[in-house]
């Protein structure tokens, strides 16, 4: 039976193999793979999933001996069996950097200290990855990379690839592959915005280094062929830059398990937040409106759990903490996605936060397609008329407020916490299959066929 078992499995993979050899190839560049975790490595890990059956087979090239931020073995499950994955050495300078503060350790996720928090070490290493590291800490992988993947292109055949980032070096590299092959078809992917992104003013440029970033990102969005954005704003602030770009966003997996809520009545009302929350995303008026809550209505206090699942910045744990709120916590720490999955599932409320300045407005954190797939409630942070307010508006799954609010917060809170005080259903029910990863992928696909 074992070997039958195995010689089906043999025959299965190797009509797999030759229907991925009859598809066409795509190089995708990437930083983050498995065993990656966090939010960088999902978009590219299920458009890998999903290309070959609007007929590509990706090809990966990512480091050999990377510096994760996070860890999260359990997506390596998902990475697909005849999947060719390319892998070179690169070098990275988180080891010195580390020496000279632990906080340091932050730079991986694109974290640091902002404010009064900041110590003078963290200020000057600041200075240090901003001006020295020009566009960031992975620039030393980009020549190697342009020398080995002209061979392999041209070698394989393979007149298409996808950078994405951040980390933007990447993007570096297809620039170089695509002076040297001119005839080469290349994809700009941006996760986040280069210039753009909320700490970028917090890098402590000079005059130079501000131009070479500048510089770098507008030679991007006028080399490629085709600039992608995961939100809407995002994709019209770079063609107003000189891009061709589109908007196909992240979403969720219909393919994965999106937990259950557990078949007992759960005793506490529960807001959680998944993810890495860092300063420059706190929300301090809903710490302050739960505070209220708290004081005011006793029965609210008893009930209600904030729960964290991720990696929380120790000065935000710290604060609320020191509130009457610490006993209301629950911090389960970094988990694996699946499981992180089945906790937004078993939440009645789902926090999700936006840097609050105006430039911010078009990020849409990849998360927030997970928690509509759990049918949650959403309460959302962010600047006014963000692309997330748009989809909460659109799919009619929560609300979302700006860094000032503090009684609209508790009105809302409160009212959802009575609703589910009198066993009354909060969930939502809207259509947002357009958001699923193989409807996504169609969009990608589509592109990917009109390139010229």
């Amino acid at each position: 039976m074992d070997f039958k078992t195995d010689k089906f499995t043999e025959q299965f993979l190797a009509i797999s193999k030759l229907k991925m050899e009859k598809l066409k190839k795509v190089l995708i560049v990437t930083y983050y793979w498995p065993p990656a975790g966090g939010p960088g490595v999902q978009r590219w890990l299920k458009f890998a999933k999903y290309l070959p059956d609007f007929g590509f087979a990706p090809v990966i090239y990512t480091p050999e001996n990377p510096s994760y931020p996070l860890i999260d073995e359990t997506l390596t499950k998902e990475v697909p069996e005849n999947l060719t994955i390319l892998k070179t050495k690169i070098w990275e300078p988180y080891q010195i950097a580390e020496k000279f503060s632990k906080s340091n350790k932050k730079f991986k996720g694109g974290q640091f200290d902002v404010g009064k928090n900041q110590s003078f070490v963290s200020k000057l290493s600041i200075f240090i990855r901003g001006n020295f590291f020009i566009p960031d800490a992975r620039k030393f992988w980009v020549k190697p990379s342009i020398q080995f993947l002209k061979h392999y292109l041209t070698e394989h055949h393979i007149d298409t690839i996808v950078t994405t980032g951040p980390p933007h070096s990447l993007h570096l590299i297809g620039l170089g592959l695509k002076k040297q092959l001119p005839d080469l078809k290349w994809i700009a992917d941006f996760r986040d915005p280069w210039t753009e992104i909320s700490y970028y003013e917090h890098l402590k440029l000079t005059t130079a280094s501000d131009k070479k970033h500048r510089q770098l990102e507008k030679s991007v969005f006028e080399n490629a062929d085709l600039t992608l954005a995961t939100s809407y704003t995002d994709a019209e602030n770079f063609r107003k830059k000189g891009a061709d770009a589109f908007c196909v966003t992240n979403g969720f997996d219909k393919s994965e398990s999106l937990g259950e809520n557990d078949e007992t009545p759960k005793s506490k009302f529960t807001l959680s937040y998944v993810g890495v929350l860092e300063q420059l995303r706190n929300p301090e008026n809903l710490w302050k409106a739960l505070i209220e809550l708290c004081k005011k209505y006793p029965d609210f206090a008893e009930d209600f759990q904030l729960k964290f699942v991720g990696r929380v910045d120790d000065k935000i744990l710290n604060g609320i903490e020191n509130s009457v709120l610490k006993n209301n916590i629950l911090n389960r720490g970094y988990l694996a996605h699946e499981q992180s999955v089945k906790e937004m599932a078993n939440s009645d409320l789902l926090l999700i936060t936006n840097f609050p300045n105006e430039s911010s407005k078009g990020i849409i954190p990849g998360k927030l397609f997970e928690y509509l797939a759990t049918g949650k409630q959403i309460i959302s942070f962010g600047p006014t008329d963000a692309d997330v307010e748009t989809i909460l508006n659109k799919t009619k799954s929560g609300k979302h407020f700006d860094y000032t609010e503090i009684a609209p917060i508790s009105d809302f809170i409160f009212l959802l916490y009575k609703d589910w005080k009198s066993g009354k259903s909060i969930e939502n029910s809207a259509n947002i299959n357009e958001f699923s990863r193989k409807e996504l992928t169609r969009q990608l696909a589509g592109l990917l066929t009109k390139l010229p």
